[in-house]
């Protein structure tokens, strides 16, 4: 198959959907098809997607609607025989979407990692007219998306993430760094989407009677500013530490005694995915496919969202117990291994893509 990932996010933005995206594009590469990944010239997913081995071009789409944009990826479809355009946000479908219809014989697939779509009428005449599918990653977004009552029943389909589980990682050497300190781990976009605002503030309320912890956070994003000077208005400057964008996690997961995710909405979350890989107990928030990756007090804990004196009591009741950590951390792993590897991702989306092909040429016969 010729396949085109297509991207417009932000030149500096990367988060799960681009590295799903990028995970996406490499497997199927591996198995013999020819995949192609598309963004924002320079932007940060085409670096990583060629430092990954992937064949990358640039394609921009800044806005919702652009006739000669439509008309140059029309060409490009057409010109390289693209079978299947899988496309990341809204306007990548309206621009791009068009352009396939245009070019006649390339099947439109949305990848949706997070509910994307609302009940507004753009978006129905958006995933009705110009796209063929969609993709997600959890059963919670499937049920969303049925209940609008826009699309055909085998429309929306589930693909679980997929995750290679890295054979050895060498862990971040936080011992000598916070010696005698517990370390708690997050990673995302500083954004109010990730809830960091309330891990601050659980932070805050176990620091009333400990001052073993100490919270770091790999991310950057637009609430840079705000979440630092919150930190630095609740005296939480010496536990609460900020370490910017990092490129691998693995070491800090491996590193540390406690994942936490605080998202207020989640797809599948990754970054929780890629805690259990490498045996790592999780307190998660109860968003979207937390329930479906995770296994409540087998795996981790699951709260509720926005609840920060929730998270502070999960996060107090195991943090302790080395025992129930390292029970929690190695029943996630096996859960990883047995029903989330890129292998078993891959071969579904490799079968869902052949699919729609063939859906696609029987149409029009």
């Amino acid at each position: 198959m010729n396949i085109l990932f297509l991207n417009s996010i932000g030149r500096n933005k990367f988060g799960g959907g681009e590295k799903w995206m990028v995970t996406a594009a490499k497997s199927l590469a591996e198995k013999g098809h020819n995949v192609t990944l598309a963004s924002k010239k320079k932007s940060r997913i085409l670096k990583y997607a060629t430092e990954k081995g992937i064949k990358t071009t640039v394609i921009e789409i800044h806005s919702d609607f652009s006739p000669l944009k439509t008309l140059k990826i029309a060409r490009y479809l057409k010109d390289n025989s693209i079978e299947i355009l899988i496309c990341n946000l809204n306007k990548d479908i309206r621009v791009a979407g068009l352009a396939a219809r245009m070019a006649g014989n390339t099947v439109v697939l949305a990848r949706h990692g997070m509910l994307l779509c609302s009940r507004k009428w753009k978006h129905k005449l958006t995933l009705t007219r110009l796209c063929d599918g969609i993709i997600t990653n959890s059963e919670t977004i499937k049920k969303a998306y049925a209940s609008y009552g826009w699309f055909p029943l085998e429309f929306v389909k589930v693909i679980y993430n997929g995750i290679v589980i890295p054979e050895r990682v060498e862990p971040v050497d936080f011992a000598s760094r916070f010696p005698g300190k517990k370390i708690i781990y997050s990673a995302g976009r500083l954004s109010e989407q990730k809830g960091f605002n309330y891990l601050i503030d659980a932070a805050a309320i176990l620091g009333k009677t400990r001052s073993d912890l100490v919270f770091i956070i790999s991310g950057e994003g637009k609430l840079e500013h705000e979440l630092k000077t919150r930190v630095r208005q609740l005296g939480l400057d010496a536990s609460f530490i900020f370490e910017g964008f990092t490129s691998d996690i693995f070491p800090y997961l491996k590193g540390c005694d406690l994942f936490v995710l605080a998202s207020l909405f989640e797809g599948m979350p990754n970054v929780v995915m890629e805690a259990m890989a490498v045996g790592k107990p999780v307190v998660a928030t109860d968003v979207n496919g937390a329930k479906e990756l995770m296994q409540n007090g087998t795996t981790g804990l699951i709260i509720p969202p926005a609840d920060p004196e929730s998270l502070a009591r999960s996060i107090a009741s195991i943090i302790d117990d080395q025992t129930r950590l390292a029970s929690l951390g190695q029943a996630g792993r096996k859960r990883v291994a047995e029903q989330f590897t890129i292998q078993k991702m891959a071969d579904r989306l490799e079968a869902h893509l052949c699919d729609k092909i063939a859906e696609k040429q029987a149409a029009s016969r």
